[in-house]
């Protein structure tokens, strides 16, 4: 698939994962410190804070270019929100004059779910008929998320916003990460009621 990609210009292939980022936890740290070690404070939600513990992110990362396409999401990851995710995605895509996005992902359950299978048919229905970049899933075997590009860059940037002595609130959490990943940070996707 990536050498189908490489030789196809008009096509992108990325790769698709969601995480949380905590405000709390802290990721395992490794530090050389040549004066007084690195102390990391574990940190203890307030019950008086409005902010949520943890942020879910979307995002892909794009082989041709290594940049982050990213969208933060309320809640976990689900069905409703990862077409969301991908409708932004593939029309942000199609202003480029991409024609498909070869994604590869996990098989997360809401990946697989009957919503998200119906959701990418229909859209590479519209597509076949009016134009736009279409969709093709390559699903990663079960657990081997080392097969999927983006899951360093997730380590790499929990371990770069990581405040040792405070805690962020959601929005600092926020504009850390899209810094940290060169990204505009975009409203959060919208949770549909029930």
């Amino acid at each position: 698939m990536i050498r189908l990609a490489a030789s196809h210009p008009e096509w992108v292939l990325g790769f698709e994962d969601e995480v949380w980022f905590s405000r709390f936890a802290l990721p395992r740290l490794h530090a050389w410190t040549t004066e007084k070690p690195l102390r990391v404070k574990q940190q203890e939600a307030d019950k008086a804070d409005p902010d949520p513990q943890a942020i879910a992110l979307y995002g892909l990362l794009r082989e041709d270019t290594g940049a982050m396409l990213l969208r933060f999401a309320p809640g976990r990851p689900v069905s409703a929100l990862t077409t969301q995710f991908l409708e932004w995605l593939l029309s942000e895509l199609a202003k480029e004059g991409k024609q498909a996005l070869l994604m590869i992902w996990d098989n997360a359950s809401w990946h697989k779910s009957r919503e998200v299978r119906a959701w990418i048919k229909a859209h590479n229905q519209k597509v076949k008929q009016d134009g736009g970049c279409r969709l093709i899933v390559c699903a990663l075997p079960t657990r081997s998320p080392w097969l999927n590009n983006i899951e360093p860059k997730w380590m790499h940037g929990k371990r770069a916003v990581v405040e040792p002595e405070a805690t962020l609130t959601a929005e600092d959490l926020k504009q850390r990460l899209c810094d940290y990943y060169n990204c505009e940070l975009l409203p959060t996707l919208a949770q549909q009621p029930a």
